[in-house]
């Protein structure tokens, strides 16, 4: 059997590989590890490391790499305590295919060190751009690390083959979080209040605010200007429930901002670490809007039929459907935004509106080439005539 190996370093991208990791398991064609990292492992960020291990994995190695500070020298510092820990986990595990998704600092680490173990990596997601932050280069640099890449999009595969990737290792595939909407098994609205301890009500927000890392030392004010815009909403009865930023530079600067302004206003703003998959599809499922700069308000609330407010320039370059609308972070900006999308004639068009990350049978497309696809640790650079 295959030995498959996925690196998981955040609440978001496991609770987007967990139903794929439940497919190599259950195929009884491949030994399934996980190795955990990041945040994962810090009680800061909610310690989601035990909703893995909740979930019925075994976690075959614990890397301890993320670092109290969120300025650059410390997020330098935790790719190489993630380099220093994956070069033990994959002595000792010896995979023959590494999986890792998206495009953060810790995946670079993981996709730099399977290429010196000589691994074979899967990438799923490249051929994205998000322009206001430095992901949008760690996210390239892994489609040149890695032998399989699973695209969301028809064009972000025409993308990477662009880059010189052999198009028969280029599978379009679509969007694992979009199909693991429809497995999902989702709470009530109440028994979700219950879950959190906190009352929504009928008209609630979802919002996520992340630094745009290619911008430094804007997060303070972008931040801000979000919150003071969202004073509009709990002034027009609006609830917000706010899931924290991840653990990127500047990151610590955001959350703290947030949960300050979550104490300030009991009973109206909840500021959870960590919804993990069900709950936080279930908030989308019941809210009326989402706000903010995560790419699910891009490729999973469009699912949902419901409106996405995004703001600033993190997700630049993503394609988005007609239920997204783009904002700059600013404050004005923000709150004439807040009233667009949750102005009838824009909830109606949100909830009518396709999602172009949609494809059927995106988990089956994934698993056949884990468990089936040639594999080498050497490739060459396909020239386009």
């Amino acid at each position: 059997m295959r030995k498959i190996c996925f690196i998981t370093g955040t609440r978001a991208d496991y609770g987007i590989m967990a139903p794929l990791m439940r497919a190599v398991k259950d195929s009884g064609m491949a030994d399934l590890s996980v190795i955990a990292t990041n945040m994962h492992l810090s009680p800061d960020y909610g310690m989601t490391v035990d909703e893995i291990t909740a979930d019925g994995f075994s976690i075959d190695a614990r890397v301890e790499s993320l670092l109290a500070a969120d300025s650059p020298s410390a997020t330098v510092k935790s790719m190489g305590l993630t380099q220093i820990g994956l070069a033990d986990a994959f002595a000792r595990i010896n995979p023959e295919l590494v999986v890792i998704l998206g495009d953060r600092y810790e995946m670079l680490a993981a996709a730099s060190a399977a290429l010196i173990f000589r691994i074979p990596v899967a990438h799923l997601y490249g051929g994205e751009t998000t322009e206001g932050a430095y992901d949008d280069s760690i996210r390239h640099a892994i489609t040149k690390l890695s032998w399989l890449h699973f695209t969301s999009t028809e064009f972000y595969a025409k993308r990477i083959i662009q880059m010189g990737e052999d198009p028969a290792r280029v599978k379009w595939v679509g969007a694992l979080g979009v199909e693991n909407i429809s497995n999902e098994d989702f709470m009530s609205l109440e028994e979700l209040e219950e879950s959190i301890g906190f009352r929504l009500g009928e008209k609630f927000l979802v919002a996520t605010f992340h630094p745009a890392t290619a911008s430094p030392g804007e997060e303070r004010q972008q931040t801000i200007a979000l919150l003071d815009a969202l004073e509009d909403a709990l002034t027009n009865g609006f609830r917000i429930l706010f899931t924290m930023p991840n653990s990127d530079t500047g990151g610590k600067t955001v959350a703290a901002l947030i949960k300050t302004w979550a104490a300030s206003h009991p009973g109206d703003v909840a500021a959870v670490e960590s919804l993990g998959r069900r709950r936080y599809f279930s908030a989308l499922r019941h809210a009326s809007a989402v706000v903010g700069n995560s790419s699910s308000g891009l490729i999973e609330a469009p699912s949902f039929g419901i409106p996405t407010l995004n703001i600033g320039d993190r997700q630049k370059g993503r394609a988005r459907g007609a239920s997204v609308l783009d904002v700059a972070a600013d404050v004005s900006e923000i709150r004439d935004g807040l009233a667009t999308i949750l102005s009838d004639s824009f909830r109606e068009k949100a909830s009518v509106a396709s999602n172009p990350y949609a494809k059927p049978g995106t988990i089956n497309a994934i698993l056949d080439s884990l468990l089936y696809a040639p594999l080498s640790s050497a490739k060459s650079f396909r020239d386009i005539p």
